[in-house]
């Protein structure tokens, strides 16, 4: 069984910054991709960022040069650093692993933006 959880969302103004957490625990192998997700309302749930165990890294070309995600593999830890947010960034954020063709998903993290 796999758990992920996320920490780190909240509301912040235009401009700002947010730094996801996403820890996993459980039956996983931390060589697998990690990655983040985002679902606006009555929006498709889109990839963010995702990372590979070697570090390779891609971004949504919505986000790129203003996130930056990592991890820590001692940890098993997912970050996202989200800077220069927009109100367009305003999404329930989701941590995914990608482990033996199966995507896992934790609860997710409001981030709201205003303008």
């Amino acid at each position: 069984q796999v758990q992920l959880v996320e920490s780190g969302g909240g509301l912040v103004q235009a401009g700002g910054s947010l730094r996801l957490s996403c820890a996993a625990s459980g039956s996983i192998f931390n060589t697998n991709p990690m990655g983040w997700y985002r679902q606006a309302p009555g929006k498709q749930r889109e990839l963010v960022a995702r990372i590979t165990f070697g570090g390779f890294t891609n971004y949504a070309n919505s986000v790129k040069g203003r996130f930056i995600i990592s991890r820590d593999h001692a940890k098993n830890t997912v970050y996202l650093q989200m800077n220069s947010l927009k109100p367009e960034d305003t999404a329930v954020y989701y941590c995914n692993l990608l482990q033996g063709g199966s995507d896992y998903w934790g609860q997710g993290t409001q981030v709201t933006v205003s303008s």
